[in-house]
């Protein structure tokens, strides 16, 4: 799958392993390069439900839209779909099945 970033400061401190270290720590820095390398290994999203170690999960609310992988708790690695348009069902969400481009937006704690 194709991962972009949102920003070019983002991209920056996701393709390198000293500033991702330098910014998140060692733990969390190696978590999000093992889910960035993921998801640019799967052909489309729907193939990251089958890596369930990072709990790859749509968000609800004003954040409908964007999907989350687990890191070291409570901190999740945002994203969009990258396609444009955006592929849809016939009941109006977002069809994993079609999604083969997502564009990174950050490193957050969703929940606080």
């Amino acid at each position: 799958m194709e991962v972009e970033f949102a920003t070019q400061k983002l991209a920056k401190v996701c393709n390198s392993q000293k500033q991702l270290i330098r910014k998140y720590g060692e733990r969390t820095a190696g978590l999000i390069r093992e889910c960035l390398d993921d998801l640019a290994a799967v052909e489309r999203l729907a193939d990251m439900r089958t890596l369930p170690h990072h709990r790859c999960h749509e968000l609800h609310g004003s954040r409908k839209g964007e999907f989350s992988l687990d890191l070291v708790h409570p901190y999740r690695l945002i994203f969009v779909p990258g396609n444009k348009p955006i592929p849809r069902l016939a009941d109006g969400g977002i069809d994993w099945a079609a999604v083969t481009a997502v564009v990174v937006t950050g490193v957050e704690n969703t929940h606080g």
